[in-house]
Order: structure tokens, then sequence, then C-alpha cells
């Protein structure tokens, strides 16, 4: 009899791998009005979405011409806030910006 038999009873052990489940993106969107301006959604992706400028610029034009720009791409949890921080920081400072989140 060797150790291993004394350790576990005669039950052969097995290894289990656990896999870990890369939680689901969502996009986080803003979207276009008539009253928000071009200065105040570059701020918004510059201080919220930690955007460069230019990169700040680009999703700005995309949300004017296109009616949406994606801001980026976070799990649930960081999403969601981003969309309420957004949605808050508009309200502050008397804009009807909106940002919504999709999954990816």
């Amino acid at each position: 009899m060797d150790g291993t038999d004394r350790q576990t009873g005669g039950e052969v052990l097995e290894r289990t791998k656990q896999k870990t489940k890369r939680p689901e993106l969502y996009k986080v969107l803003l979207l276009n009005d008539d009253y928000t301006t071009m200065d105040f959604v570059v701020e918004v992706l510059e201080s919220i979405f930690n955007k460069a400028p230019a990169e700040a610029y680009r999703i700005m034009i995309a949300v004017h011409t296109q009616g949406k720009g994606l801001a980026g791409v976070y799990p649930y949890d960081i999403a969601e806030t981003k969309v309420e921080t957004v949605i808050d920081r508009a309200r502050e400072n008397g804009f009807p910006l909106k940002a919504t989140m999709e999954p990816e």
C-alpha cells in the first residue's frame, strides 16, 4: 500500500479544470440631440471615458452625423455606471444628452 491509498481511501482523485468565463461586454453609446453642445460631448468623452482629444472629437462627430457614437465597451457594472455618470453630468450642466448600453 503506497501513500496515496491512505490519503484518498483508495478513491481516484481527478483534477478538474476551472474555466473562468469572461464577463459579457456592453457597448456604451452616446445619442445625438439638438441641444447638447459638441464641446460638452468631447469633454464627457475625455473625462468619463478617458479618450484622447482626437478620439473624443472623432466619436463626437459620429454622434453628430450618425445619431450615435460608441464611447466604449465594458463589463455590465462598469457600463451601467458610465451611462448613469453621463446622464447625471449632462443634467447638472443643463443638457439632455443620453447614453445607452447594449450587449456587444
